[in-house]
């Protein structure tokens, strides 16, 4: 089998202001990264838009209809002092949702064996009526209901290995049984959520803080001791990774000095995981990383494993 790439121009039309870290271009090296020899055998697959009911599966209507409305005519409307709304914004985020819809049909489906969305607006730190940092909808939250409600699943995990906490993922799967979230996050660093203590209603949320100017070392250490575990116990039938990178040594916003090399290994661990208990189905989406060339070497990086472990 193969891994799909799932993406879509209309992604590149979520314009934020001049400076703003999380940017067109992003997307445009991203794409670029992904454009040479050795990605010639990606499923190159346009994400397509969602509708209402799929959102609602984790905002109410009230959230959706605040969105759409916000949406400017032109220029940029700020939803608050970090999120940023452009006239593009709402198809953008249409497509990132609907293209983790379709990555979780097509790796659930047996059509392809693992996949990477890359889609923005990111997603995982809108709460259920709360558009923030960066984010609209929950895309991560939102494909998992999506695997629970309409394919009958009864465990999916999501791995967020983004430097900042998924708190708005957190707060969409906080009372869902079926969900395990696990976010290891820098701290303290924006939004301040994620301590150990925030274990969910369901004691399925387990949170990973690590200290500022850590290391790819203390990471593998806590995974191998915390992370790994968690997931292993639990016996997912599908792992959803938060793919942020921004806890790269070079990314401006944070203070963790993770490598490439490191989001190599925590891809291969997790794909580890996936083979023993969900038959190596993956869906990864991206969240952050405001290095450009960063993000485009681990996102490169990420996408080679995924399809060396598809087959």
């Amino acid at each position: 089998m193969t891994t799909a790439l799932i993406t879509h121009p209309d992604c590149m039309n979520h314009v934020t202001p001049p400076g703003h870290p999380e940017q067109v271009a992003r997307l445009e090296h991203i794409t670029q990264a992904l454009s040479g020899p050795a990605f010639q055998s990606l499923d190159r697959r346009d994400a397509p838009l969602c509708s209402d009911a799929d959102i609602l599966l984790c905002h109410p209507q009230s959230h959706i209809d605040r969105i759409v409305a916000s949406q400017p005519q032109s220029g940029s409307f700020a939803l608050d002092g970090d999120t940023h709304m452009s006239p593009g914004s709402v198809q953008a985020a249409r497509r990132a949702v609907g293209g983790n819809i379709s990555a979780v049909d097509a790796v659930l489906s047996g059509d392809i064996g693992n996949a990477f969305v890359a889609c923005r607006p990111p997603g995982h730190h809108a709460e259920q009526e709360t558009p923030m940092g960066f984010c609209l909808f929950g895309n991560a939250a939102i494909a998992a209901r999506h695997a629970m409600e309409r394919h009958g699943l009864q465990r999916v995990a999501i791995v967020d290995f983004d430097v900042h906490h998924g708190n708005g993922t957190q707060a969409l799967l906080w009372d869902e049984a079926r969900a395990l979230f696990v976010s290891s996050h820098q701290n303290p660093l924006w939004p301040g959520t994620g301590l150990p203590h925030e274990t969910g209603g369901h004691n399925n949320i387990h949170n990973i803080p690590l200290p500022p100017h850590s290391d790819g070392r203390l990471m593998r250490a806590t995974y191998e001791a915390e992370v790994f575990p968690a997931v292993d116990s639990f016996k997912p039938e599908l792992i959803i990774i938060s793919a942020g990178f921004d806890a790269h040594m070079a990314d401006p916003l944070a203070q963790l000095n993770w490598t490439t090399d490191d989001f190599v290994w925590l891809t291969k661990r997790i794909c580890d995981l996936a083979d023993v208990h969900s038959s190596g189905r993956v869906v990864s989406t991206l969240e952050g990383g405001y290095d450009l060339n960063a993000l485009a070497d681990s996102v490169a990086a990420h996408a080679r494993v995924l399809m060396e472990r598809a087959g």
